[in-house]
């Protein structure tokens, strides 16, 4: 589904180029989930948005469903990431201004969905995230761990074939982690969705398919027994 081939990407610091990322070679099977590990700043939320077209390599090629992203200018990618991808970050980065309901259907808005579509597909992801109590309430009467649910409710409304998530569970208790890392597995399975993930949480780790650990610019596989 996903094929990474010499990925480079470095950035600006003063009179210097530091390279984060230095000849990524990866790939991932469709409805499998990919967890990205590594230290603080070794690359790995640069490589989730190179994936995922918010920000452009220096160099590579990222093949995705057949379409070669990489190639695309920003219109074309701006359509390509609204259709067939879903976002989930570290703070949740819910609209403030819009209520739960509002806000998981935001996808589907603005993928054209019919009112009878849409009301099905929100009213669903209530009912299967335990939100259905909250679908008139404001992001800022949320709990942490129900805002990252009422996150992963919209980045997955619009069933995505790629789920990029950005270290979600990194400000949650750990009993809340867990009940969030459990959810998106379950219903990412039974969508069909590909789920790649960076993350410091080995609960993550353990339920991913694979795992990849950046150091230095580079991707190693790393076995789950061996990773931490």
């Amino acid at each position: 589904m996903i094929q990474v081939t010499d990925l480079y990407k470095g950035f600006r610091s003063g009179s210097r180029t530091v390279q984060v990322l230095s000849g990524i070679c990866l790939s991932v099977e469709k409805g499998n989930t990919l967890a990205i590990v590594g230290k603080s700043g070794s690359g790995k939320t640069t490589l989730l948005n190179c994936l995922g077209g918010l920000e452009r390599p220096d160099s590579g090629r990222i093949t995705c469903l057949g379409t070669e992203i990489t190639a695309l200018n920003q219109r074309q990618m701006t359509r390509f990431r609204r259709q067939h991808l879903g976002f989930m970050f570290q703070a949740g980065n819910l609209i403030a201004c819009l209520t739960v309901f509002e806000n998981i259907a935001f996808p589907l808005h603005l993928n054209h969905f019919g009112k009878k579509e849409l009301n099905r597909r929100v009213n669903r992801l209530l009912e299967a995230l335990s939100l259905d109590g909250l679908s008139r309430s404001m992001p800022h009467e949320l709990s942490g761990g129900q805002a990252q649910r009422v996150a992963f409710a919209r980045a997955v409304s619009h069933v995505p074939a790629l789920l990029l998530a950005d270290e979600p569970t990194a400000s949650l208790d750990s009993a809340t982690a867990l009940h969030l890392i459990r959810l998106m597995a379950d219903t990412g399975r039974a969508l069909g969705v590909t789920i790649i993930v960076t993350t410091h949480d080995n609960d993550i780790i353990r339920l991913s398919d694979r795992t990849i650990r950046l150091t230095d610019g580079k991707a190693k596989e790393e076995n789950h027994e061996t990773t931490g």
